[in-house]
């Protein structure tokens, strides 16, 4: 895929979005969901966060069980960010629909942290109560069970993506497997689970040796769920959005560009830029001028023209999009000195590029 042209998802097809939809209401199983899949007695439904299909193409030797399952590509949603796509993996919407629009989230003059559901003055869930950000109940309303890590429990964005689902929390992977085991043995027919090590790690450590080592412990779990996992249910594999490596090629924008923003949103690889009053224009000649060879450049309504949140987009998410965005192209990120964490890092997703915006949908059955 050439730097020229954006990967937009699939929304009318294959797209994460349309997963949970598929599974659980469609009349007839889609053609991209994977044959084995389709009219299984039970299905579990395995997230492994940032296991794009490139990194899954590259690694095959790292990862011979989920390698050798029946499937193919499938997108994520914009941005590729976890918070997004996993609240379009819950919902079945798109995020013009759902409104979790991005990793840090404008939330008038704030800055929303979704993912720690933080502002600039810290824990906002009593500012920003989760289940009215995005109130919609996960999985059309089936409720099943969720098996993801404990400490999610009680955050704000498990209050916002998985409003109504039934909270199952592991700590360690080893129980992850048994208490799916536990909840397909009781008869559930579907179940959710997430597995956040690979994301970790390839944020912290980039795609090298630390990367590989976490991608074989994956695909152990895999195997070790295959295992104990009752005869005729269907192991579903996808992830939330894929990863690449950018260590330090990090972008400060231009000295114009800052003068014509008042703040800035996002993240490092898919930045949104908001006017200050009336600079609107200036603001998106500035940021064609200095980064359009380095980022896709779009001003809300071109994005939201060209579909990039889906072929809805409701008020509460176009209030939450800044003025104009950079997708970055290659490599790179974009920093804004806001934008923080506990750490550096060496791998990032977010923007429209193949290897951030396609994922894995395989299955097998036992």
């Amino acid at each position: 895929m050439s730097d020229d042209s954006p990967v937009l998802p699939h929304y009318d097809g294959g797209c994460i979005a349309s997963i949970v939809p598929a599974l659980l209401e469609a009349p007839t199983p889609p053609t991209w969901l994977p044959e084995p899949a389709r009219d299984a007695r039970q299905t579990v439904l395995l997230v492994l966060d940032g296991l794009g299909w490139e990194q899954l193409c590259d690694h095959r030797s790292q990862l011979p069980t989920i390698a050798a399952m029946q499937g193919g590509p499938i997108t994520s949603v914009a941005p590729s960010t976890t918070a997004t796509a996993l609240t379009s993996i819950a919902t079945g919407l798109t995020p013009g629909e759902h409104g979790i629009v991005g990793y840090r989230m404008a939330m008038g003059h704030d800055v929303l942290n979704t993912l720690r559901w933080s502002d600039g003055r810290g824990d906002a869930r009593s500012t920003y109560a989760p289940d009215r950000v995005q109130p919609v109940e996960a999985f059309l309303g089936h409720r099943p069970p969720v098996v993801t890590k404990a400490e999610f429990a009680t955050t704000g964005f498990t209050g916002a993506h998985l409003v109504g689902a039934r909270f199952h929390g592991y700590r360690m992977a080893s129980t992850m497997i048994e208490h799916v085991r536990r909840l397909v043995v009781a008869g559930e027919s579907f179940v959710y689970a997430y597995y956040e090590g690979i994301d970790k790690v390839a944020h912290e450590f980039g795609l090298g040796d630390f990367y590989r080592s976490e991608l074989c412990t994956a695909d152990r779990v895999v195997a070790q769920l295959l295992d104990v996992l009752p005869s005729g249910v269907a192991l579903l594999v996808t992830a939330d959005h894929g990863h690449l490596e950018t260590g330090d090629q990090l972008v400060e924008p231009h000295r114009d560009v800052l003068a014509a923003t008042a703040m800035q949103s996002g993240e490092g690889r898919l930045r949104w830029f908001h006017a200050r009053p009336g600079r609107l224009d200036v603001l998106a000649d500035a940021l064609r001028r200095h980064h359009g060879g380095q980022a896709w450049v779009r001003t809300k309504a071109e994005a939201i023209a060209e579909g990039w949140f889906g072929p809805v987009v409701g008020e509460a998410a176009a209030s939450r999009l800044g003025d104009v965005c950079l997708a970055a192209k290659g490599t790179l990120a974009f920093v804004d000195p806001d934008d923080s964490g506990p750490y550096e890092l060496v791998g990032r997703h977010g923007s429209l590029t193949s290897a951030e915006m396609f994922v894995p949908l395989v299955a097998t059955r036992v």
